[in-house]
């Protein structure tokens, strides 16, 4: 299952185009750090090394994404074996996650969250193996794992203070003491130390970013109430009834007792994230572990009653949830018949239209004096990184922009004579730029909505005295 997974992702890599999150990672890839304003060095590094093999290849970018969805759906099948489940509900935990609507989208397009989901699924599989197991070494792999998701995001950290609160909760009380569990949170502190410093240095940004995504300033932002019904979708409604089982079944079931500290973690994660305006998706990182302890109770609901009725059921329940997760979270329909699915899932919209826009762009360059010096200036990280990567072709120069990373990159050199701008409104063109009239707005060939379409593209002298004075004004986090 997990090699399907795969192949149907590197299958559908190529369609559609790139995300706005992986053209800002190939941008983080050429300007290396250990950290940045809104992530970690992981998920930039891999989109380096995927551009020196293959520059330009949407689907080689994409791989590693689609081999940790993999990954996912494999290290559920093996937790629900941890938890006492026997190869066909072991088959059946694999099958729900490899139908999901956040394995199969993470696994589409290269992102931190695609490797956070796999660094807590993989986490959590060591914790449970080391509870039941008493393998000490377990807990060092755990916190190196842990450890490596820091540098990506810091999301698992919130997951190891709840797994610790959860054992404070509920036990077992003996873990708090253990030297192992102690020797795991070093490692993982350890890896984590360079992001750490990095933050401090710079001041903390992070925290800014987390602030406006909690005041809804992302696409992928959502009211806190819908934090947990979210979690429906992002398994698929359908199948809801086997991750609601499994944690009924952490809850209650004796043979998993010493395990009811991963209930309890969800719980307190479920309140932290509606607490503090988290996304939906930040607590999708648990649902394989409750997938694969519903998975249980799941089949030996199969060998009740009518039995080929109840298989033939959980059977369409699968199907129903493949397809509806393919459509939902893969390109499977023509981008021009994609509306209906950005309707449920905005980040698909954000994968059509970059060659247009820069398309637009170019054509505003045309309008100028081929002596010219100009400068290309973005308001947000998805359009400076596709005229980055779709820019050379027309000629442009690379772009700017005061949106996180990119902000960090600038200002621009003295001595332009002509700045392009996209997605400025004219109050803030006129504050920072001098003499802008328009030039046009952003199209897409495919006729769809997205937060690009319609963008005024502008023409302006240059900054209002240097690039220098007004570059801080026009940097933000978000």
């Amino acid at each position: 299952m997990a090699g399907a997974v795969v192949v149907a992702l590197i299958a559908c890599a190529s369609r559609y185009g790139y995300h706005r999150d992986e053209l800002y990672f190939l941008a983080a890839g050429r300007h290396l750090a250990w950290a940045y304003p809104d992530q970690g060095v992981f998920t930039p590094l891999v989109a380096r090394a995927m551009s020196a093999i293959a520059p330009g290849s949407l689907t080689v970018l994409r791989m590693p994404a689609a081999l940790a969805a993999g990954g996912t759906v494999l290290v559920t099948g093996r937790l629900c074996r941890e938890l006492g489940g026997r190869a066909r509900a072991q088959a059946l935990a694999a099958a729900c996650a490899a139908v999901a609507v956040m394995v199969l989208f993470t696994g589409h397009t290269l992102s931190t969250s695609t490797f956070d989901l796999l660094a807590w699924t993989g986490a959590s599989w060591l914790v449970v193996r080391a509870v039941r197991s008493g393998q000490d070494r377990l807990w060092l792999a755990a916190g190196a794992v842990l450890g490596a998701g820091l540098l990506n995001k810091p999301l698992p950290a919130f997951l190891a203070a709840a797994m610790v609160a959860g054992v404070a909760v509920c036990g077992p009380r003996r873990l708090l003491t253990s030297r192992p569990v102690w020797l795991a949170g070093a490692i993982a502190l350890a890896l984590w130390t360079p992001w750490l410093a990095w933050q401090a240095a710079h001041g903390w940004p992070q925290l800014a970013v987390s602030r406006s995504i909690a005041a809804g300033a992302s696409a992928s932002s959502a009211p806190w109430w819908q934090i947990i019904p979210f979690q429906a979708l992002l398994a698929g409604p359908v199948l809801a009834p086997v991750w609601i089982a499994g944690i009924v079944r952490l809850f209650r079931d004796p043979a998993v007792r010493q395990l009811r500290f991963l209930a309890w973690a969800w719980v307190l994660l479920a309140v932290v994230f509606m607490i503090t305006g988290g996304k939906p998706y930040y607590l999708a990182g648990l649902l394989p572990v409750l997938i694969a302890a519903g998975a249980v109770p799941a089949d030996q609901w199969l060998n009740r009653g009518r039995r080929r009725a109840r298989r033939t059921l959980l059977g369409a329940a699968v199907a129903v949830s493949a397809m509806a997760g393919a459509v939902i979270a893969l390109p499977v329909l023509p981008a021009r018949d994609a509306g209906p699915v950005i309707a449920m899932n905005p980040d698909v919209g954000e994968t059509i239209g970059w060659p247009s826009l820069v398309a637009d762009v170019a054509a505003a360059r045309q309008r100028l004096p081929r002596t010219a010096r100009v400068v290309v200036l973005t308001e947000n990280y998805g359009e400076a990184g596709a005229i980055d990567r779709y820019g050379p072709a027309y000629g442009l120069p690379a772009a700017y922009s005061g949106h996180n990373a990119f902000g960090l990159w600038g200002p621009p050199p003295p001595g332009s004579t002509a700045v392009i701008t996209i997605g400025f409104g004219p109050g803030q063109l006129a504050e920072h730029l001098r003499d802008c009239t328009a030039a046009g707005r952003v199209s897409n060939t495919d006729g769809i909505s997205n937060e690009e379409r319609g963008q005024p593209v502008d023409i302006c002298r240059g900054p209002r005295g240097s690039w220098a004075r007004q570059w801080p004004a026009l940097r933000h986090l978000g």
